[in-house]
């Protein structure tokens, strides 16, 4: 029996759980979207609606609290890396750094660059600081994943609504509808023709 016991396990093994949650989060957080499985989503929904909550009061004790269900890394790394393509390195949803702020070694390696906490801390609390709950939203894509064909969502911050919209799947209620209505006109056109 499963009394008192909360989440989804996602065939995975707790370690291998928190470590997919906190980098799914990491990702989310950085990006301000993410595509991923329902499930997962699902799960990851409840992680980072509650460190967003705790992230509201910025206060010594909640920092320590995000920063041990977080791996604090560097950010937006990916805007100064020459790797990089020009297109992906434009971001809807937050001001990104300066060039001056990210700096690279002589191999290539992130040596300095914005904080994950710090910018939890900065930038996406006071996006919802007005907000009661409800700061994440799941959109359902119409694609599929290639190997095992699970469909596949996108889960965004809320708030930041200017960025590209993504529109979910087209309804096949209104279309079956439509062509009931077309339908049904038809046959009555034919009986007026009879008659």
């Amino acid at each position: 029996m499963r009394h008192r016991i909360s989440g989804k396990q996602l065939c995975l093994k707790s370690n291998h759980r928190r470590a997919m949650l906190r980098n799914l989060a990491a990702g989310l957080f950085e990006h301000g979207q993410i595509e991923t499985t329902l499930p997962k989503a699902k799960a990851v929904q409840r992680y980072v609606e509650k460190l967003i909550t705790m992230a509201k009061t910025r206060n010594l004790a909640n920092r320590r609290q995000i920063t041990s269900k977080l791996t604090d890394r560097k950010v937006f790394a990916w805007v100064a890396d020459p790797n990089v393509k020009e297109s992906r390195k434009t971001s809807p949803f937050w001001s990104l750094p300066e060039q001056g702020e990210i700096e690279f070694n002589r191999y290539g390696e992130v040596r300095k660059a914005p904080r994950l906490i710090e910018h939890i801390f900065k930038n996406v609390a006071p996006l919802f600081k007005d907000r009661p709950g409800g700061y994440t939203r799941i959109v359902k894509l119409d694609k599929v994943r290639l190997g095992d064909a699970t469909d596949l969502v996108l889960l965004q911050l809320v708030g930041k609504e200017d960025g590209p919209q993504v529109s979910g799947r087209k309804s096949t209620r209104r279309s079956i509808a439509d062509r009931r209505t077309a339908f049904a006109a038809k046959v009555r056109k034919a009986a007026e023709a009879k008659a």
